[in-house]
Parts: C-alpha cells; sequence; structure tokens
C-alpha cells in the first residue's frame, strides 16, 4: 500500500496522458485501418489544435469553448484537404503517400512557427479547473481529472457511433467492401474524406483539451505521432476499444515507469513495440512477394498453374527461329555465365526467371542465354543475334546504362573546382547521406523490405569511428573496415526480428530498432557523449603515414573515394547472380520457397550487407563533418533516407544518391538563402517530387523498377484494378 500511495499520483497522470493519446491516436487508426492512408502529418493535425486552443485561450469558459469549437474545425477541414491530396496517390503505395504527408508536415510544422512564434505558448484553462482537487490524500489537478472524464465518454461515444449507427456502419464497409458500398448508392471517395476528415477533427480537439498536457511548442507533432504511432501498433486497427487500452500503458509506461524504474523508461516503450511486431510476425507466414501479413496460396499449386498456364499460351516454334526444333542452338546458350542470365541454372529451380528475375521479363530469357547482354537490347537483323560485344560499343545498351555513372562521376570531381569551402562540406556530408539512401535501396528496392531504421548501423559505424579517432586509431581505412563490420554484427543481431515480417510492419519494426538505438546513444554518455555528442577527436588520416585531412577539397576527395569504391561494389553485386536471387524473393517469394531456396537467408545476408553499407557512411559522416551529435543520426535522417530513395526511385542507387544530395541542398544550401525555413523548403520538395515525378527521378529517362507499380510491390501492395505487376529483377543505375 506504501508503494502504492507514493506512486498514485504518476498512475493518475498516465491514464490522463494515455487518454489524450488514445483521442489522437484513434484518429490515426481511423486514417490508416479505414481509409488506408499512412498520415505521417497527424502530429500537426494534432500541433494545429493545440495552437488554436492556445492562442483562443483567455481563462473562461467561452474562450476554452471557442478554442475547442475553433482547433476542431480548422483541424477537421485540414483533415478533408488531406484526403484531397492523397487521393491521385490511390494507386500507388503506403511510400508516395508517406512521402506526400511527411512534407505537408513539414510545411504545416512552419507555417505554425511562422503565425504562433518558436517558443511553448502557455495555456490558460477556467479558473475553476485551474486547481487542485484532493485524491486519496494526494491533491491532483481539477483539470487533468476532467479531461478523464471527457475522453471517456468519448471512448464510448466513437465506439458506438462506429458500431450503432449507419455512419458507422458505411465506414466499417469502406475500409471491407467499397465496392458494395457503392452498390447501395453510398460514395465511398465521400465516406473516404468524411473518415479523414473526422480523423483530423479528432486531432484538433485531442490538441485543444491536451494542449495543457502536452503544451504547444518545436518537437510537439514530432513527438505525438511518435507516441500514436506506438498506441495504433500495440492496439491494433480492428477494435477502439483495443486502441484504448494500449494508450493507457503507453500512458503508464511514460509516466509510471520513470517513476519506477527510471533508468529502462526510455527504452521500455518502443521495446514493448517491436516484441508486439515481432510476435505477430513468428504467428503469421509471409506472403508472397512480400505482400501484407497472412498466409498466402499454396506456393507449389500456384507454381503448377502458372506453368501450365505458360506452357497452354507458348506460340507454335517454326523452323529457322531461335530454340525451335530443328534449328541449331545459337551459340552460348544454355551457358549460366553470360550476362542477365548468369543465374540461370538457380532461378530456373524457383521459377524466379519467369516472373521477371533474369532482368528482361520471360519473353526475353531466350536473348540471354544467347550472348545477349543483359538488357535484351542488342541489336537484331532480321532474326539474326549479332555478337554480343556489338551492343557494347558506343551507343549500344551497355554504354547507354555506364553514361550516366560516368557524367555523375564527372560532375562530383569537378565540384571543388567551383564551390566554396562551405559548399563543398555540405557536399561530402551528402555522400555521407547517399550511402546511408543506398543501403535503404537495397532492403527497400530490392529486397522489399521498406525500413524506417537504417539510421541504426548508420550510428553504431558513426559512433566506432569517433571512438577509433579517440583512441588514435585514425587510418581512414582501418575505420571504414572496423566500422563497417560493427554495423554488419549489429545488423545481424536485430536481422532476424526484421526479415520475417512485411509490408508496414517492417517499417514499424525498422522504426523501433531506431528510436530503442536513439534511447542507448542518449544514454550512453561514456561512449556516445549523450545528448552533447562527441566533438575534438582527432581527424581522420586518408593512408599510413599521412597527416590529417584539415582541409574540405581534402575530406571531400576522400569521401568521394569512399562513395565511389563502396557504389560500385553495390552495383557489382546487384547485378550477379546473388542480386537477381534477392530480387526474385521479392517479386516471386512463393516460387522460390516451394523450390528449396533458403529464402530468409538471403533476405538476412542482404540486411547484413546493407547494414554494413549504412556503417561505412556512419564513419563517412564522422570523418567529413569532424563532430557528431545525435540528431545527425535520429529519426528525421532515417525518414530522409527513405524519401531520398522514394525521390530518386525505388530500384535507382544512383537515383538515391541524387535524392540525398537533393535533400542536403535543399535544407542547408537553398535555406541558406532564406534562414529559418529549411523545412518548408524540403516538404515543397517532397510533395512537388510526389506530384511531378511519381517515378521517381529514374523515371526520366525510363529507369526500370522506380514507378507506382514497383513502389507498391516494395510495401506489400498492388494498385487497385490493376493486374499485380512483374518485377523487371534489373538493377538500375
Amino acid at each position: 500500500m506504501d508503494l502504492l500511495d507514493a506512486h498514485l499520483v504518476p498512475a493518475v497522470d498516465g491514464v490522463a496522458f494515455g487518454l489524450l493519446l488514445f483521442v489522437v491516436a484513434a484518429g490515426l487508426s481511423l486514417a490508416f485501418g479505414t481509409a488506408g492512408v499512412l498520415n505521417l502529418s497527424h502530429g500537426t493535425l494534432y500541433a494545429i489544435g493545440a495552437y488554436t486552443g492556445a492562442e483562443l485561450s483567455d481563462g473562461t469558459w467561452a474562450g476554452l469553448a471557442l478554442g475547442l469549437a475553433a482547433g476542431t474545425a480548422a483541424a477537421c477541414v485540414a483533415g478533408a484537404g488531406l484526403s484531397a491530396a492523397t487521393a491521385p496517390l490511390a494507386r500507388r503505395g503506403h511510400l508516395a503517400q508517406a512521402l506526400l504527408t511527411f512534407g505537408l508536415a513539414l510545411i504545416g510544422g512552419d507555417l505554425l512557427i511562422q503565425l504562433f512564434g518558436a517558443d511553448e505558448l502557455p495555456v490558460r484553462v477556467p479558473e475553476a479547473l485551474d486547481s487542485s482537487v484532493m485524491l486519496l490524500g494526494h491533491r491532483y489537478p481539477a483539470y487533468r481529472l476532467c479531461f478523464i472524464v471527457m475522453a471517456v465518454l468519448l471512448a464510448a461515444f466513437g465506439t458506438w457511433v462506429l458500431t450503432r449507427t449507419r455512419m458507422g456502419a458505411a465506414v466499417r464497409a469502406a475500409a471491407d467492401d467499397p465496392q458494395m458500398l457503392a452498390a447501395t448508392g453510398l460514395d465511398p471517395r465521400a465516406v473516404h474524406t468524411g473518415v479523414l476528415a473526422a480523423a483530423g477533427a479528432l486531432a484538433g480537439a485531442a490538441g485543444v483539451l491536451g494542449a495543457p498536457i502536452i503544451g504547444p511548442g518545436p518537437g510537439t507533432s514530432e513527438n505525438v505521432l511518435m507516441l500514436s504511432l506506438v498506441v495504433v501498433v500495440l492496439g491494433g486497427l480492428r477494435s477502439l476499444w483495443a486502441t484504448f487500452f494500449a494508450a493507457i500503458a503507453v500512458g503508464e509506461v511514460q509516466t509510471l515507469g520513470v517513476s519506477l524504474v527510471p533508468d529502462l523508461a526510455p527504452y521500455l516503450l518502443f521495446a514493448a513495440m517491436a516484441a508486439v511486431l515481432v510476435l505477430r510476425s513468428r504467428f503469421t507466414e509471409p506472403s508472397a512477394g512480400h505482400g501484407p501479413e497472412g498466409p498466402g496460396p499454396d506456393p507449389v499449386a500456384r507454381l503448377r498453374s502458372d506453368l501450365a498456364g505458360r506452357l497452354r499460351r507458348r506460340p507454335r516454334e517454326t523452323p529457322g527461329t531461335p530454340g525451335a526444333p530443328g534449328t541449331a542452338a545459337a551459340p552460348g546458350a544454355g551457358r549460366t555465365g553470360d550476362g542477365a542470365g548468369a543465374d540461370r541454372a538457380g532461378a530456373d529451380r524457383a521459377g524466379a526467371d519467369r516472373a521477371g528475375v533474369d532482368g528482361a521479363g520471360a519473353d526475353r530469357a531466350g536473348a540471354d542465354r544467347a550472348g545477349v547482354d543483359g538488357t535484351g537490347a542488342a541489336p537484331r537483323e532480321r532474326g539474326r543475334r549479332l555478337p554480343a560485344w556489338i551492343g557494347r560499343l558506343p551507343g549500344g545498351a551497355a554504354w547507354r546504362q555506364a553514361a550516366p555513372l560516368l557524367v555523375l562521376l564527372v560532375v562530383l570531381i569537378s565540384l571543388p573546382a567551383v564551390l566554396d569551402a562551405y559548399s563543398i562540406s555540405l557536399a561530402g556530408s551528402a555522400l555521407a547521406l547517399g550511402l546511408l539512401a543506398v543501403s535503404v535501396t537495397i532492403l527497400t528496392g530490392y529486397a522489399g523490405l521498406p525500413t524506417l531504421g537504417q539510421t541504426a548501423p548508420f550510428a553504431v559505424g558513426a559512433y566506432a569511428t569517433a571512438n577509433l579517432a579517440e583512441a588514435g586509431w585514425t587510418v581512414g581505412p582501418v575505420q571504414l573496415v572496423l566500422s563497417a563490420l560493427a554495423a554488419a554484427v549489429f545488423a545481424a543481431v536485430v536481422g532476424p526480428a526484421v526479415i520475417r515480417a512485411r509490408g508496414t510492419t517492417v517499417l514499424m519494426i525498422t522504426l523501433a530498432i531506431g528510436e530503442l538505438t536513439g534511447a542507448v546513444v542518449n544514454q550512453l554518455k561514456s561512449v556516445t557523449g549523450g545528448a552533447d555528442g562527441l566533438v575534438g577527436f582527432p581527424g581522420t588520416r586518408a593512408l599510413w603515414g599521412g597527416g590529417e585531412m584539415l582541409e574540405e577539397s581534402q575530406l571531400y576527395n576522400y569521401a568521394l573515394a569512399v562513395a565511389v569504391v563502396a557504389v560500385s561494389v553495390t552495383l557489382l553485386v546487384l547485378r550477379s547472380p546473388a542480386g537477381k536471387l534477392l530480387t526474385g524473393t521479392r517479386g516471386a517469394e512463393a516460387r522460390m520457397r516451394a523450390s528449396g531456396h533458403p529464402v530468409g537467408r538471403y533476405l538476412l545476408v542482404a540486411h547484413i550487407c546493407a547494414g554494413a553499407l549504412a556503417g561505412v557512411g556512419g564513419s563517412l559522416m564522422v570523418t567529413v563533418q569532424q563532430y557528431l551529435a545525435p540528431a545527425d543520426v535520429g529519426f528525421e535522417i532515417a525518414a530522409f533516407a527513405l524519401l531520398a530513395v522514394v525521390i530518386g526511385g525505388t530500384t535507382s542507387v544512383i537515383g538515391a544518391l541524387l535524392g540525398a544530395g537533393l535533400i542536403v541542398a535543399t535544407r542547408d544550401w537553398v535555406a541558406g538563402s532564406w534562414p529559418g525555413h529549411g523545412p518548408l523548403l524540403l516538404g515543397v520538395l517532397f510533395v512537388a517530387t510526389v506530384y511531378l515525378l511519381p517515378r521517381g527521378l529514374a523515371g526520366l529517362r525510363g529507369g526500370p523498377g522506380s514507378g507506382p507499380a514497383s513502389e507498391a510491390a516494395v510495401t506489400g501492395e498492388q494498385p487497385p484494378s490493376a493486374p499485380a505487376p512483374e518485377p523487371t529483377g534489373k538493377v538500375s543505375p
């Protein structure tokens, strides 16, 4: 009883905080579970209500009512606007939604700061609520008790609306069977808009009522979004009451956990989130093609029916056709070491090449086996195949693929001659972030595992380099190898928790891993320096016997050399048979499993290699910046890396580098002429990219695997009313 009495106030605080999160998470659950919108701007909707309520609060009941009405209405209108903004993305996956809503969140956050200032606003409540009451012998704020009552009533009212009213039935039908809903005479689009407007209204009302608990200020929207995501993950999307109890649990962990186990409190929340997601994925069989969770159709039956269908559709061979009876096989046919047919023996067993893993589609597999280069684009002359070396001449397919790489390399080499010292430093940072983005491309575009947690191995590599430098290990290659090794070990440890899941579950698991790593960074001060970071360690030496690199041009040239080697190795691996098998696990997983391929092992190896590459990027960032802060490895950087991949094209390695460079240039260089508006410019960049470049930068030159279809394949979704796309397996440079 003494223990209960001592922690009574924190326990009640946890209930109030949890109910606040419930009101916010209920809206997020509606937006995601019913409307199908992954809304990363939901925290901004809360901030709209909080700022509006704080601005109109004057300590009277009329001021509270006016603030509640205005804040709820403003967020409701913003939610309806979000419906209109996401409508053109209906046939694209959640990555496009994440890019758009994250950009809108950046724009909205900047506008709120411009309107209300960068300081936290005070909130005045009516005098009757601005007092304390006795609660089991303890004084407790009356406003929080009042908020608890209102939130419970709201939960009961929301449950009644969803389960007992015609409006609730329409909402459920919109999520389960929109075609049937349309047959009843209701417009699914109107219901979709209404759901997002209601989600915005809930977030706005929570912002007004919760402003005295979580006041409006910088960082409020991000904090609320993170906690709401945890609540939705723990509670699921099916039951409002499950969300209710999950929110209470999160609130208690946030308040009572700090009181009981302060050392463990930073880890409890995201550790619980990761544990729940991992357990769910363990009890769910991965579906074919990395789709949403749930057992897929029998892979053997699917493979058998697919083969039978292809045999029925095969055209009758005629004499003179390559491969027809009575015709001599083309030179080199059947060999397994030429171009895109290099892994023919293994891919044939899986049927993966029939899904397009050979890089050109089944109808071009014969061309690959005949010695034509891996694109199937070698010139032909009246049906007779020409030697493969002709396709490699200037103007051939190989030259066309290599030309963008060479042009980009020439531009990067010439930058020190045309840029000032600050811009050169930014270019070096962009190369480091670009390697992080390439590691995300490997997982997201090729392995089909979209990730928000690659900053975890990135942080391991960065802090390993900083600590090695402090210990006197300043030779660049040594730092790179040891940092990559440390990041690879980390990726191997957490990999089994990631590779089992698919789709948005992977996003949430990796987000939890990234946040747990961030908590360790802030707590382990002896290694990381805590919130102050690390600075003052010796500079890196490019080679043994050389001096410290101090000039920006030296650091940039070192970063460029490392990036060229890392990207070249990455492209070689992705173009190899191993890379094609990895692509096959994304596009034809059921066939690969049915033929005995260890898909889990392929994904784990890809996760480890991507972690090592992220570790190299982290090491490079420390070398270029000469300091390291927790913000350099936080959630914002993880989101930027994923969004750089979407900007560049989900399967384009060079596109990821260009996307990272565009983000750094916008955030730090362009924003230099408009101080304080970097987030606004980034938000405009993300929104413009979604609408103007639906296939990313790679789509400008017709790069494969970068369109909405491939994006949907990555997130485990298929565009509605469209046939499932077959992955090309072709590596975009």
